[in-house]
């Protein structure tokens, strides 16, 4: 695939401590949520809700659409305006899913976008350790955290 390619895709992004962390899923899965309580922990909102996915350099690189930059869905409150970054270059995916569709012990997941490939995980966004789960993805990211699957 060449540079320059792009695409729209139903998630929300983050920037967690300089890497970018898609959360996908569908409306009410926890995307926004799960953002918002991430903003407590050292991540900046990227995009919410739609983010705008180019291949630059052939690296990932997110941004909010123009008319959603800035905005954060709260469910029960409203479309709050937070701060924001303008782009991030994405290396890691975060499916939200229930519970009981997560494997134990998965093998290594790997998700193609315009060409890039990207560790995928999955994750339930409303289970009391979800935050620390992403944070542990950040570690596994960087290196900082070695997965031992023997």
């Amino acid at each position: 695939m060449t540079d320059n390619a792009s695409q729209q895709i139903h998630a929300t992004c983050i920037n967690l401590e300089g890497f970018g962390i898609l959360l996908r899923g569908p409306s009410g899965s926890g995307k926004s949520d799960l953002a918002l309580r991430m903003m407590h922990y050292n991540s900046q909102l990227i995009a919410d809700d739609w983010v705008d996915l180019t291949r630059e350099k052939g690296v990932l690189i997110a941004r909010a659409p123009d008319r959603l930059r800035g905005l954060l869905e709260v469910r029960g409150v409203g479309i709050i305006e937070v701060p924001h970054g303008i782009s991030i270059r994405v290396q890691g995916m975060i499916d939200l899913v229930n519970s009981n569709k997560i494997q134990r012990l998965p093998d290594h997941q790997v998700e193609i976008l315009l060409g890039v490939e990207i560790p995928s995980y999955q994750l339930d966004p409303w289970g009391i350790s979800a935050i620390a789960k992403i944070q542990l993805v950040r570690g596994l990211l960087s290196g900082a955290i070695i997965r031992n699957d023997d």
